[in-house]
């Protein structure tokens, strides 16, 4: 049967269209998700990754198991594939550079990832694009920290420049006395740190921007973010705003992306004052957790525009196909397996859509999977997911 089919192809006298092959850098659950939406549109994914147990990995046939840092790694990684895209900014920019510098086709781009993995040139970049974020400083001695404080004001954030998710990378200092503590926590010296000012928000917003190679973009809506501990429990689709801020920070996330030529889906995380002042906190240039709600709730969602954008194809529609959604993620509490031993019932539970990421460890604050539930309200949604999810617990269990 092969034997009939690769005579086929050899009288087509060209190699064909389909399959098309998405290469993903990184195997987490982003790149699991990203997977799943690429393969009814006749896309198969070639995955690379550290971990050959990755969630990625259980459904690409093909993962190559290796260490993006490693360039021989990534270039035969990048001979099996059509596209290459990312699920976090983590790879370095040089490496991505010396991809497209072989021909491969790399998106976002390295000159994207460049000034988006660093967080003290992503200010920079947004800045130059007159966009309102926090006061920030670079910072290379506790002595310089001390002298940010003075311009800036306490409480301080002191923030490694790269590698930092989840509040990983952070530390807040809220007095002179902190400076030294914060300084070694980060690895001070050996990390290129930054110092930010302290925003006033009362609420966290962020949305999805999905820009195509021809630098045409879809913007999802609006949603609040609630955290817990650093790390993103509740989303909150609308966001509870007046339409008038909401198409403001649309057209702020929107410039956001496009200052730093974006091609993909990228999570655009701003802050919210009670006087109604926006500013832009972070860009990730990748899917993003803010926007896990769109695979239930939108017609289009986050992971299937971010294959066609890379792919450059047509971007679908972000709209909402109901008036409210709310996702909430599973946080593992400590060490046990990464299957729950309480899940069941949370599928019994209505209008609740349950995903599990299939990570073999759980461990406090890692993210195992999420819930998300539509309804007509936000209280609705909630209600429904918070019912689903209070019934999956990652623990000890025989």
């Amino acid at each position: 049967m092969h034997e009939t089919c690769d005579a086929e192809i050899e009288s087509l006298g060209a190699r064909p269209n389909f399959p098309v092959r998405l290469g993903i850098i990184g195997g987490g659950q982003l790149a699991r998700m990203t997977a799943i939406a690429a393969l009814p549109l006749g896309v198969d994914v070639v995955v690379l990754e550290r971990n050959p147990h990755s969630p990625a990995a259980r459904l690409s046939p093909d993962c190559i198991v290796g260490d993006w840092a490693d360039r021989e790694t990534l270039l035969k990684f990048a001979s099996r594939c059509d596209v290459i895209t990312l699920e976090n900014e983590f790879v370095d920019a040089s490496a991505l550079t010396a991809l497209e510098q072989s021909g491969h086709a790399v998106f976002p781009t390295a000159a994207s990832i460049a000034l988006t993995q660093d967080k003290l040139t992503q200010k920079q970049a947004l800045h130059r694009a007159r966009l309102n974020v926090p006061e920030f400083a670079r910072v290379s001695s506790p002595e310089e920290i001390a002298a940010a404080a003075q311009r800036f004001g306490w409480p301080l954030l002191l923030k490694t420049r790269r590698n930092g998710y989840d509040g990983k990378g952070n530390f807040t200092l809220r007095s002179g006395a902190d400076v030294e503590a914060g300084w070694r926590a980060l690895g001070g010296g050996q990390n290129e740190l930054m110092s930010e000012a302290f925003f006033p928000f009362t609420k966290e917003l962020a949305t999805i921007v999905t820009r195509g190679r021809d630098g045409t973009a879809t913007v999802y809506p609006v949603v609040e973010t609630i955290q817990r501990d650093h790390v993103c429990h509740v989303i909150k689709a609308p966001a509870d705003i007046p339409a008038e801020l909401a198409e403001r920070a649309t057209r702020t996330a929107l410039r956001a992306v496009e200052a730093v030529g974006g091609v993909g889906s990228f999570g655009v995380e701003m802050f919210l004052t009670a006087a109604g002042e926006l500013a832009v906190n972070e860009l990730a240039p990748r899917v993003h957790n803010s926007g896990h709600y769109t695979i239930e709730a939108c017609e289009c969602s986050q992971f299937e525009n971010h294959v066609r954008a890379v792919m450059g194809w047509p971007l679908g529609s972000p709209r909402l196909i109901a008036p409210a959604a709310v996702m909430l993620n599973l946080l593992g509490t400590c060490k046990a397996p990464g299957r729950p031993g309480r899940w069941r019932a949370a599928l019994a539970a209505p209008g609740a859509h349950v995903h599990l990421y299939g990570k073999a460890v759980s461990s406090a604050g890692r993210k195992m999977g999420h819930v998300t539930a539509l309804g007509n309200s936000v209280a609705e949604a909630f209600a429904r997911a918070e019912r689903a999810a209070r019934e999956i617990r990652f623990e000890d269990h025989p």
